[in-house]
């Protein structure tokens, strides 16, 4: 009789989801630390909010669908949906709305996290991604969506790129209200599929976008979306409107005002900026990369986007009767340290521990000893952790790109001279344990 075999569990990840190694993780660091740094010189304070909601509280601005499945990951607890949250945004109006009495007005913060999106995956677009955001919330003050944008391009000129490497594009809601009050959009949900589909335009060209504002649009894939079913006329119109280059809105002349007075000038006013969430109520910002790379299929692109944010004054309101308009921008993490990666060769150090070779279980104690007097001294070093002949033991240290194996069996152990072989020039030195140490701390 023949046995069932037994379903193993698959080790591929689901679509949107990467694994992240050591290099881009310490790059990523890198990135982190520098924000930190430009957010306490500029006076924001540092908030972690949960990575689940009450869907309720932050699935207004989705598709409104009988499972609140669409662009979020949801389960339903007893009575209640929760949510992975799908921004930092929202759970933001959330805090601010319970501890309205407590923080400060306007309450500057900033907050790094991950969030999730229930959407169809592509190059370079995750299910799962690190965000970094940071906000100004009660205040009406353009100053503050202007600051925003001169934060962000110290953030990305202390990673390393120049002035000619990104571009700050803006452009501001009113404009596109004004352009669906001309084709007559009203249904707020037609509204927000229009939106959706203008905030392609970089992915798609407008040849894409004009379908997704028509009847709908199926991809290479086969999947349809479907569309806002605006007739040719409205679309045209849309489409002549938004290419215009000189908009006239009281609130971008402000902000072009005010970049005047911090000398800021790496901007361009793009009325094809959209945003693609229907929160925002007036500037919006993007912020965008000039250079090519490389896609997963070594084809060379642009990298385009990698962030932006806007004005959303009445997303707190929501919660109740709060006055806290507010401004925010928000820059995808994991995208900025994908595109810095191929830009320029970061010269990270890796550490990477020496390793103490066993030659004799009974001789632990001694390993031990000679491992607590290098870690004293700040040295990253490790007892061989497995198995093995010696032979195991040096495929394992340059496996994991060891800079040294030190070897320390009985005859080392009773002249007190452990032999350090270096693994890059393949010297060997028997030395004593405080020679040892100056020795380590010129290979590492």
């Amino acid at each position: 009789m023949k046995k069932d075999k037994k379903n193993k569990p698959s080790k591929e990840l689901p679509l949107g989801f990467v694994d992240r190694q050591e290099k881009e993780l310490i790059i990523r660091d890198f990135i982190i630390s520098n924000i930190k740094k430009v957010m306490i010189k500029y006076g924001f304070q540092y908030l972690e909010t949960p990575s689940f909601e009450f869907t309720d509280s932050i699935g207004k601005f989705l598709p409104d669908k009988e499972r609140p499945d669409e662009g979020v990951f949801s389960f339903q607890d007893e009575k209640n949906w929760l949510s992975l949250r799908y921004d930092l945004t929202a759970p933001l109006a959330r805090y601010v709305a319970k501890n309205y009495l407590e923080i400060p007005k306007p309450f500057k913060r900033y907050q790094l996290g991950t969030v999730w999106r229930n959407e169809k995956p592509g190059p370079g677009r995750f299910r799962e991604f690190l965000q970094f955001d940071a906000d100004f919330v009660g205040t009406k003050s353009l100053q503050a969506d202007a600051e925003l944008c001169v934060l962000i391009s110290e953030i990305l000129e202390n990673c390393g790129l120049n002035k000619k490497e990104y571009i700050i594009k803006i452009s501001s809601r009113k404009i596109t209200e004004e352009i669906f009050k001309k084709v007559k959009i009203k249904n707020t949900a037609q509204k927000l599929t229009a939106l959706r589909a203008l905030d392609k335009v970089d992915r798609l060209g407008w040849e894409g976008v004009k379908q997704l504002l028509g009847e709908g649009r199926k991809d290479k894939s086969g999947d349809f979306t479907t569309g806002a079913n605006l007739s040719l006329e409205s679309i045209n119109l849309i489409e002549k409107e938004l290419k215009n280059k000189s908009p006239e809105t009281e609130d971008l002349k402000e902000i072009l005002k005010i970049f005047k007075d911090y000398n800021f000038s790496n901007f361009e006013v793009d009325p094809s900026v959209i945003r693609g969430l229907e929160y925002y109520t007036g500037p919006i910002f993007e912020v965008n990369l000039k250079f090519d790379i490389k896609n997963n299929k070594g084809q060379v692109v642009q990298f385009g986007s990698i962030g932006g944010g806007g004005r959303y004054d009445n997303l707190v309101s929501n919660f109740g009767n709060y006055d806290a308009p507010a401004t925010g921008i928000s820059i995808g993490l994991d995208r900025l340290v994908y595109a810095l990666m191929q830009k320029k060769e970061f010269k990270i150090k890796q550490t990477k521990p020496i390793v103490i070779c066993i030659f004799e279980k009974s001789l632990m104690k001694e390993y031990i000893s000679l491992q607590t007097i290098l870690r004293s001294e700040g040295i990253s070093v490790e007892i061989y952790p497995g198995e093995g002949k010696l032979k195991k033991q040096m495929e394992y240290a340059n496996k994991i790109k060891s800079p040294a194996v030190i070897l320390y069996g009985e005859n080392e152990i009773k002249t007190g001279k452990p032999t350090l072989r270096n693994l890059v020039s393949g010297n060997e030195k028997s030395i004593t344990t405080k020679e040892l140490i100056n020795e380590i701390k010129k290979i590492i």
